[in-house]
């Protein structure tokens, strides 16, 4: 087969793992996301409209003759309707501001009865004030008052608990959205000031803090991403349709089977375990590699390498943590959490 028609080499499109347009496949992925841990659940590859408008070359590359072309959003609700239709237990649907914009979308949620916290761009117009109509993201954000601002934790990465200061606008929802509590979340970084925002609906009103967790719960997937390519996640190396999801699907399974191990070894921890970082997803692929390969050493001898190695990253992660905590500067705003309506 000539090596322009395998799945190896598409066309020149923009991805996001390298940040610039290349050679490349590109996939949406859906993660799910629970206090336990996160794993991805599905995936759609996406076929640029040059493969779709060529019959021939989607038939030597094996792609069945009913796909159509379907952008990234599409694809998206696609997977979520898989997702939810299969009674998949969630409360929200957290995205990047390649989703955020989509008012499809949200419609879609909304009808569910399913809260988001979707990324959008900072000219992201929305409405605060009817009398002043849309307005951009990063203007309404400059008109906030200092009071408005709350730092709080999006959760706990690599280094600790992320920090960033945190405010919310009420707006008011499109005559064509369902009703319910309608608000833009800004995200502003401690360090230089960076703004992100996030268009936010849920069927009843929840506290800041929620919409934090959520919006920081986004963050998931790029974990998986990263672990998922310890485990073969972006090396395929097929060239045809039917391999390349077999691949992935097979990827997929083994990184849901570790998170399952590691949810399981969060849970069975006790008070005495607390000195020992618990088993992660790469500690216990690890372990497995050494449990099917041969080697000079027995696994109890890995096993208490790990335990060694793990309890000394405890005490260097609970002194790092002591001195950045100490480093935090002091919250934006000690007053009452409230939403900042514009008036």
């Amino acid at each position: 087969m000539p090596i322009d028609t395998g799945l190896a080499k598409w066309q020149r499109q923009y991805t996001g793992t390298a940040g610039r347009v290349e050679n490349a496949q590109v996939a949406v992925y859906l993660a799910y996301a629970a206090p336990g841990g996160h794993t991805l659940i599905d995936r759609e590859v996406y076929l640029p409209k040059a493969w779709t408008d060529d019959p021939d070359r989607c038939a030597a590359a094996g792609v069945p003759a009913d796909v159509e072309f379907a952008t990234k959003l599409v694809l998206a609700r696609r997977m979520l309707t898989r997702a939810l239709d299969a009674d998949t237990p969630a409360a929200w649907v957290t995205a990047d501001e390649a989703y955020g914009g989509d008012r499809h979308l949200r419609r879609g949620l909304q009808a569910r009865g399913i809260g988001y916290v979707l990324a959008v761009a900072k000219s992201h117009r929305v409405t605060a004030r009817p009398v002043d109509g849309p307005r951009r993201a990063d203007r309404l954000a400059a008109d906030l008052p200092t009071r408005a601002w709350n730092r709080l934790p999006a959760g706990v990465g690599s280094k600790g608990s992320r920090y960033y200061d945190w405010a919310w606008i009420a707006i008011t929802a499109p005559a064509d959205e369902s009703p319910g509590r309608h608000t833009l979340l800004i995200r502003r970084r401690i360090s230089d000031g960076e703004l992100a925002f996030y268009r936010c609906w849920s069927a009843r009103p929840v506290p800041l803090r929620t919409l934090v967790r959520v919006a920081g719960t986004r963050w998931s997937i790029e974990t998986c991403f990263q672990t998922g390519k310890a485990i073969g996640l972006d090396e395929p190396q097929v060239r045809r349709w039917h391999a390349w999801h077999r691949h992935v699907t097979l990827v997929m399974l083994a990184h849901a089977i570790l998170t399952v191990i590691a949810a399981r070894e969060h849970r069975d921890r006790t008070a005495a375990d607390q000195t020992v970082i618990a088993l992660t997803l790469p500690e216990i692929r690890r372990l497995f590699a050494k449990l099917i390969t041969n080697t000079v050493h027995p696994i109890s001898h890995w096993l208490t390498w790990s335990h060694w190695r793990r309890r000394h990253q405890a005490r260097a992660r609970t002194s790092h943590y002591r001195r950045r905590d100490q480093a935090i500067h002091q919250p934006a705003s000690t007053e009452r959490t409230r939403a900042a309506v514009l008036v």
